[in-house]
């Protein structure tokens, strides 16, 4: 039977000589759990992990469009959406989406995410050149007047293509590479890195009633087959960015779990993005029930992400996230976020 292993980050200053760097960056462990699915777990040194395990959990992660991945870094959400779940309509017009993609830049996204598909539970599917004609000109635009790297939320080849063209350089896929079968070769041809992600079911359905046996464990195993399906397409696993897909056909004890648990995607040898903001669980628990206002729980979401060497976490509150995350790591790494 498989084992996994889940490195038990840390972050204080005093810093044993057996201390290993978590994928190279700003967090040590020299614990690991170790998780069978046929037996309790256990913790070990981390002396004792197989040397392939261990290089994978310690191994620097290569930057990813030109973005450092030795420190936390911040994806702006745009949503070029009239219905998406917590800011539909609000940037769908290319003025909007514009001044928000400034003021993202400005305070502190090393990424932009655009998305002209909303994935929210519930959500259907649209037609191709209604998504391609959301998302290409806005891309085009920032483009324009910005160098910083774009990522396209889609699921869809044809939306890729159009936005590559017009100078987006990461896809971001929630469907992980499975809903279209032309994505990844496309992927692959034009020398894109990508992010993948674990969804249970498609948005329409997600959250009809999923079923797990281990949810990190089983997305786990998702995420590494699919890093193995990509690789083998022409995809070199540096390129690859992973995310468990918090809400994506989760219930919240699926979603706490997975937070509990999220420095094992790091075995993957992938750098990890987490999107949590503004997610339901976080009203539930916060006791907010307008999206728009769930900026405190999805930052103090996304720093416990942090803690757990998340190198990416996308969020819709990019001013407010950054402010945090330089207090969190002056406060516990001693030294600015900048």
């Amino acid at each position: 039977m498989t084992s996994y292993y889940r490195p038990v980050p840390r972050y204080d200053h005093c810093r044993p000589d057996t201390a290993l760097p978590l994928a190279g960056g700003w967090l040590w462990f020299d614990t690991v759990e170790e998780i069978r699915r046929d037996a309790p777990s256990r913790l070990l040194p981390a002396a004792q992990v197989p040397p392939e395990a261990l290089d994978r959990l310690t191994a620097p992660r290569a930057p990813i469009a030109g973005i450092d991945l030795s420190r936390p870094q911040l994806m702006g959400i745009l949503n070029v959406t009239p219905d998406s779940f917590s800011d539909g309509g609000e940037h769908f017009e290319a003025s909007a989406a514009l001044t928000h993609t400034r003021d993202m830049i400005g305070a502190g996204a090393a990424l932009i995410d655009v998305g002209g598909e909303s994935t929210r539970p519930g959500a259907r599917e649209i037609p191709i050149d209604e998504e391609i004609r959301r998302t290409a000109p806005v891309i085009s635009a920032i483009r324009g007047e910005a160098g910083i790297p774009i990522s396209i939320d889609t699921r869809k080849a044809p939306v890729a293509r159009a936005a590559q063209a017009a100078g987006a350089n990461l896809i971001n896929d929630v469907a992980g590479f499975t809903f279209d079968p032309d994505l990844a070769p496309f992927a692959a041809a034009a020398g894109l890195p990508v992010c993948v992600m674990h969804a249970q079911g498609t948005p329409d359905l997600m959250q009809a009633d999923p079923q797990y046996d281990n949810v990190a464990l089983d997305i786990y195993d998702y995420l590494q087959e699919r890093v193995d399906t990509l690789t083998a397409l022409g995809i070199p696993a540096d390129r690859i960015v992973v995310d468990p897909g918090i809400g994506f056909g989760k219930t919240l004890e699926h979603n706490l779990s997975l937070l509990q648990n999220l420095s094992l995607f790091h075995g993957l040898g992938c750098p990890v993005l987490l999107g949590v903001s503004r997610k339901r669980f976080i009203g539930t628990i916060g006791g907010t029930e307008d999206a728009r206002h769930r900026a405190p729980g999805s930052i103090a979401v996304a720093l416990a992400g942090v803690a757990q060497g998340m190198q990416l976490l996308r969020v819709h509150d990019v001013r407010e996230t950054a402010e945090a995350l330089r207090l969190w790591q002056a406060a516990t790494l001693g030294q600015d976020a900048g």
